[in-house]
């Protein structure tokens, strides 16, 4: 795995924290005594906190404005990004050995830029990255477009042939691959159904980031 520049997607990819999300929405209508279509929590995993919150207010005709919506969960996302998620295993020596080795790395996440920050501070992986960028600040999602990776690519000073992109989210790769970029797909439980087609698509595949100890990846 030939590379000057990686770029990580944050939530099943550098942590162990998409289980936190994956019934956030749903929960939010249940306590509200509503309760929400089966596919709910799919459609709301590829958009941004906004997005899915406005959608949430929409379909569900919710009084809230998508301002109180977002505070109604973001509160529980918090609390949980500060005090108590992980990285996932082998993450810290993969970075601290990309970093020795020169490379640069950017983290590109569908997730706010609060959140992304109390968690990379509370896992200890901030000091590893160069910067932050989300969908949020693009202005779009990763199944609809290659801009954030794009952007990052950019401040990293790097080319698509020299940069890999590090992905657990098969909506995700595909966008990545399709704008030419090489990605490393990472597995993660909640995508389980998809591992066939990730593992047919990405140039590289891991289990966890602990395989990458065990050959010679990086040459």
């Amino acid at each position: 795995m030939r590379l000057q520049s990686a770029i990580f997607d944050m939530d099943g990819t550098l942590l162990d924290s998409m289980h936190i999300w994956n019934d956030l929405g749903p929960n939010l209508l249940r306590s509200m005594g509503i309760e929400p279509a089966p596919d709910l929590g799919d459609r709301l995993m590829v958009m941004t906190f906004r997005d899915g919150a406005a959608l949430c207010k929409e379909e569900y005709h919710l009084s809230q404005s998508v301002e109180e919506i977002m505070d109604m969960t973001k509160a529980k996302v918090r609390t949980f990004y500060e005090t108590e998620v992980q990285a996932k295993p082998g993450v810290k020596k993969f970075l601290s050995l990309l970093k020795m080795e020169g490379v640069w790395m950017y983290v590109a996440t569908n997730t706010d830029r609060d959140l992304v920050e109390a968690a990379l501070k509370h896992t200890g992986l901030d000091g590893y990255f160069r910067g932050v960028m989300t969908c949020a600040e693009v202005g779009a999602g990763k199944k609809d477009s290659p801009e954030i990776y794009e952007r990052c690519m950019r401040r990293l000073r790097s080319t698509k042939k020299d940069t890999v992109i590090f992905e657990d989210a098969l909506h995700a790769i595909e966008t990545a691959k399709a704008a030419g970029f090489r990605v490393c797909g990472v597995y993660d439980p909640s995508a389980e159904a998809d591992q066939d087609a990730i593992r047919g698509l990405s140039d590289y595949y891991i289990r966890s980031f602990e395989e990458m100890f065990e050959t010679e990846t990086l040459e």
